[in-house]
């Protein structure tokens, strides 16, 4: 029987237009992109990663975990990553003195939530545990919409609903194709429209600098000469 499940997919953008087929540039936009990752999923310990999709988490939770209001549920938990992505991302422009074309555009990266409501069956093969479905499809799909805004929240029917009145005022309505799946009525939030604080830029000195920057790139060196598999 297919399990109620909160299926939330954290997606990185930004590198794309920016990035050169060079080894240097890919190693440190991966060291970059896991940090970042990593900080977001740490923010986020009542969910469950169920993939890493390049530069995006998908993660799940059981529905009955996920309370509808700000005391518990999956908006705090967006915006907890939302804070922690650009915490690392602050941290990181502070730190690093590499001239790259993957580090001068760390802070032009965004992040964006899509969040949906639906019924899944986990798929085992060998080792890996999968979660499939049509909903499973349908998040995924909603990765490409016609949001007009760089970092948003975009959810189904059932999560808007769940909002609390101050922040479903907020919400705009999208009526999106979903290839293969029809039309789907979602709705929006502009994350820069929300009431979340983050902490105030560091400045670090120049030696933390160094010791930064030697390190990246001493971590994305066996990338670097081919030694690693991206």
């Amino acid at each position: 029987m297919p399990d109620r499940a909160l299926l939330l997919l954290a997606d990185i953008a930004g590198y794309t237009e920016f990035m050169r087929l060079h080894r240097l540039n890919l190693a440190h936009s991966q060291e970059i992109t896991r940090r970042l990752l990593e900080s977001m999923l740490d923010a986020a310990p009542a969910l469950r990663l169920v993939e890493v999709e390049g530069d995006a988490l998908f993660l799940s939770a059981a529905h009955e975990q996920q309370a509808p209001d700000s005391s518990g549920g999956w908006l705090p938990a967006a915006l907890a990553m939302y804070r922690a992505f650009h915490a690392r991302q602050q941290w990181m422009v502070a730190h690093n003195l590499c001239v790259c074309d993957a580090c001068r555009q760390i802070g032009k990266l965004h992040v964006k939530f899509v969040v949906h409501l639906g019924d899944v069956v986990s798929q085992r093969i060998r080792e890996t545990e999968k979660l499939v479905g049509v909903d499973v499809i349908a998040v995924h799909r909603m990765l490409k919409n016609s949001v007009p805004a760089a970092e948003y929240v975009l959810m189904s029917e059932p999560l808007y609903q769940s909002l609390e009145p101050q922040v479903r005022d907020r919400a705009e309505r999208v009526d999106q194709e979903l290839e293969g799946l029809g039309t789907m009525p979602l709705y929006f939030v502009e994350l820069a429209d929300l009431p979340i604080e983050l902490p105030p830029p560091p400045e670090p000195g120049l030696p933390a600098r160094i010791r930064e920057t030697v390190g990246l790139g001493l971590r994305a060196f066996p990338r670097v000469i081919g030694l690693e598999r991206s």
